[in-house]
């Protein structure tokens, strides 16, 4: 595991909620996350769990295809004590510009304040005229169905964007970043060692993202259970065979300093949703061959 202790500091410019610090590590820039001791008011949470989430969220991302920012999990000696930290490789640089989807909010309905209602966002994804509306979908409706296997719940409008090449004026959907959310991060591993089966699946199944829908938080797996919307069906069509859950159970076996009930209960959890994704899969595939007229 790499030690991140003596790379060269600078100015952090970067927002979110997290500690973090700017590092420079082989000549490439990193913020880096640090473990907050203080996200829920009266609970000791472990130092840990955070960085862990991060680090199997983004990759789990890069598992099934997509373009991921690269992480790497690390620690950091801070006041003598051993910190785990995730390194989130900077993917901007003075050709490319992130252009978070809250900016292009902020752009496109002077008249209304844009925050996390699905309705309001695809509005402004139809209306902006610098963006591919139909290829901006597709990335989004992909990012939550892989969002809902890792359970994020806090894909808000700072989190996702578009990279914008100065040279070329092109904008593309940006890179996969900010999963520390995922994976139940305040849950430690004496809480994880009680949970029963049943308390697993439920776990599984009241994932709430952050998007809502007429002013209440969607349920990832009941809105996916109800192929409502074509958009997100056409996603998970898209998106389903290149869910590998062995590589998936592969990649988290062999994460570092990482204890093996947390493993467990990461490719359990994973596995509880891919399952659910899966029959909804199989029903989305053949519900073309209940609609021919005999």
């Amino acid at each position: 595991m790499i030690n991140f202790t003596n790379a060269v500091e600078e100015f952090n410019n970067y927002k979110g909620s997290e500690k973090k610090k700017t590092l420079v590590y082989n000549n490439k820039k990193y913020l880096v996350k640090f473990p907050d001791p203080v996200r829920e008011k009266n609970k000791n949470i472990s130092y840990i769990n955070n960085a862990f989430s991060e680090y199997i969220g983004s990759n789990v991302f890069k598992i099934v295809g997509f373009e991921t920012q690269n992480t790497i999990l690390g620690k950091y000696e801070y006041n003598g004590k051993e910190k785990i930290v995730c390194a989130c490789e900077d993917f901007t640089n003075d050709d490319n510009i992130l252009y978070e989807f809250e900016n292009l909010a902020l752009s496109t309905n002077p008249d209304k304040k844009i925050e996390t209602e699905l309705k309001d966002i695809m509005e402004v994804i139809e209306e902006n005229k610098m963006i591919d509306t139909a290829q901006t979908k597709q990335k989004f409706w992909e990012m939550f169905v892989i969002d809902s296997l890792i359970g994020n719940t806090d894909r808000h409008n700072g989190n996702w964007g578009f990279l914008l090449n100065k040279n070329t004026g092109k904008v593309k959907f940006s890179l996969i970043y900010d999963c520390g959310s995922a994976l139940n991060p305040m849950l430690e591993d004496e809480e994880i060692k009680k949970i029963n089966e049943t308390e697993l699946k439920n776990l599984s199944l009241n994932c709430y993202s952050c998007l809502k829908e007429s002013g209440k938080k969607i349920n990832y797996m009941e809105y996916i259970k109800q192929m409502k919307n074509e958009e997100c069906n056409n996603a998970i069509k898209r998106l389903f065979s290149n869910i590998n859950i062995d590589k998936i159970n592969t990649f988290i076996e062999n994460v570092d300093c990482m204890s093996q009930v947390r493993k467990d209960f990461y490719k359990k959890i994973i596995l509880s949703r891919y399952e659910i994704i899966k029959e909804v899969y199989e029903s989305i595939i053949k519900k073309p061959k209940n609609l021919v007229k005999t």
